[in-house]
């Protein structure tokens, strides 16, 4: 009788083995795959679209810096933005922190005094 029971154990521990492993990874698949459509994607396109923003940053632009600081862009650097809060009063911010442009649908000061 044992050697029946130790017959069936090494044909059903042999073929179910590797149904079994790819089974087993089979959740952890599915889980990335979840992760990578939901998550990791949406992630990497809203940098993309940050990034982008960033670069095409120009004069009298209305911003927002990651401090919550709103202003106008007066000046541009390879590394650094100014950035007019109040009447004469202008600070230097590097563009990593810039996080938002400020109603980039309304036209700027300059685009109106261009219409008059």
């Amino acid at each position: 009788m044992t050697s029946i029971a130790y017959a069936m154990g090494q044909t059903g521990a042999g073929g179910g083995s590797a149904q079994g492993g790819f089974t087993a990874l089979m959740p952890l698949i599915l889980m990335f795959v979840i992760f990578y459509f939901l998550l990791i994607r949406p992630q990497q396109k809203k940098a993309k679209e940050l990034q982008q923003m960033i670069n095409n940053l120009k004069k009298d632009d209305r911003v927002i810096t990651s401090g919550g600081i709103c202003g106008r862009v007066t000046s541009l650097d390879d590394t650094k933005v100014t950035v007019e809060i109040a009447d004469k009063i202008r600070i230097k911010v590097l563009r990593g922190n810039i996080s938002a442009l400020d109603n980039p649908s309304l036209p700027s000061p300059a685009e109106k005094k261009g219409k008059k």
